[in-house]
């Protein structure tokens, strides 16, 4: 084992900052969110009103992460499913190994339902669910927080000084490795720090860094030990998209501040709005022989080729929607996708764009670019490849 990696023993101590729930947590954790005086509203959504008594029994008989994942998370995300999309879909799995842990690192466009639509997939394939990456402007005391640690979520600290984010990013790095490595547990991240806003999923050399702050000094090797899987999710209509046309309009004239509440009510969003068809895919494992390409590089071009190496995956795993297609042509001014969509979707979707950016008084013309932009930007990635 690593010298930078902490043994198992102290497992219980050394990480109590950032892990997630133990069994033993669950159930005065169940306690608290049942208690929540917004809790109802969401076993309502879950089972309907009818259910809502009995199942609230139930969920305070839970005793460990994985009855409240399979008893409740499932049912959760499958009644989203149901209500919020027109099927979801799933494809490489047979990549995967049971009982081995990966690092699968994903592009990022919601900021709940990617990495809880991977687990439904990973349950249904026979495989065992992952930890989570949560960001820690996420994970302030409460219902979500309490939800999300039962749900094998785990704390990522985004602000601080230089010196102390070098401090929580090894700690991070350390702590990651350990699951994977030592546990046999996957943790899935995203390719980059937040939402992909514009749908340009590029994966941030930072992040491979801090992969990098634990294990071996040789990037091959390193890497290596954390079995990376590339993973690609795709929605037929992009999630809070009023939201994020916003923010990108906003952040063109100065830096842009969210708002208070701004992140719950785009996770409230994004589990209640239409979503279309949605896949995940899982992309082949960096293998040992592209791995073994990088040990003669020197370390500022051994990450840009991982970089560009996990974008190239996810951006074959897209799946293209006409959505997509109609964008490219709408925002370039072409013809080129027209065997993948008819008149009358291209129509439906300009009047969906109109509608939703219908409420701005500001010039629609750069909105609208925007909104395409979103839309078409998988399909540019796709062409580069």
């Amino acid at each position: 084992m690593d010298i930078n990696t902490p043994t198992p023993r102290d497992f219980s101590s050394i990480w109590d900052d950032i892990r997630p729930y133990r069994d033993d947590e669950i159930p005065s954790a169940m306690q608290r969110i049942a208690s929540n005086k917004d809790f109802p509203q969401v076993m309502e959504y879950i089972y309907g009103p009818g259910l809502v008594e009995k199942k609230m029994e139930e969920f305070t008989s839970y005793k460990t992460v994985s009855q409240f994942q399979i008893n409740f998370m499932f049912d959760a995300i499958n009644a989203i499913i149901e209500k919020t999309t027109d099927g979801f879909t799933y494809g490489g799995f047979e990549n995967l190994e049971k009982g081995k842990g990966y690092l699968f690192v994903s592009n990022h466009r919601d900021i709940l339902l990617d990495a809880a639509l991977l687990q439904i997939a990973l349950y249904n394939n026979g495989l065992d669910c992952s930890e989570i990456t949560f960001g820690d402007n996420l994970m302030q005391p409460g219902l979500v927080t309490d939800i999300g640690k039962s749900n094998r979520m785990f704390k990522v600290v985004r602000s601080g000084s230089a010196k102390n984010f070098w401090n929580v990013s090894h700690h991070l790095s350390c702590y990651m490795r350990y699951v994977v490595k030592e546990r046999n547990t996957s943790v899935w991240i995203a390719q980059r720090n937040g939402r992909t806003k514009d749908g340009d999923d590029r994966t941030n050399q930072t992040v491979l860094k801090m992969f990098s702050l634990s294990g071996e000094r040789n990037l091959g090797k390193n890497f290596s030990e954390l079995n990376i899987v590339p993973m690609a999710i795709s929605y037929e209509w992009e999630t809070c998209i009023t939201q994020k046309v916003r923010e990108l309009y906003l952040s063109q004239e100065h830096p842009y501040i969210k708002e208070k509440g701004e992140d719950f009510r785009s996770i409230m969003s994004g589990i209640l709005s239409p979503k279309g068809h949605v896949h995940i895919q899982i992309c082949p494992p960096v293998s040992a022989e592209e791995l073994l390409a990088i040990e003669s590089l020197d370390r500022h071009e051994a990450l840009a080729y991982m970089a560009s190496l996990l974008d190239a995956r996810i951006y074959n795993g897209y799946k293209l929607f006409k959505t997509n297609y109609i964008a490219f042509d709408m925002l370039y001014n072409t013809f080129k996708f027209t065997d993948k969509y008819t008149k009358e979707e291209y129509k439906e979707f300009a009047e969906v764009m109109h509608k939703t950016l219908s409420g701005w008084k500001e010039n629609l013309l750069p909105l609208m670019n925007l909104y395409l932009k979103i839309y078409s930007n998988p399909v540019l990635n796709r062409l580069s490849l």
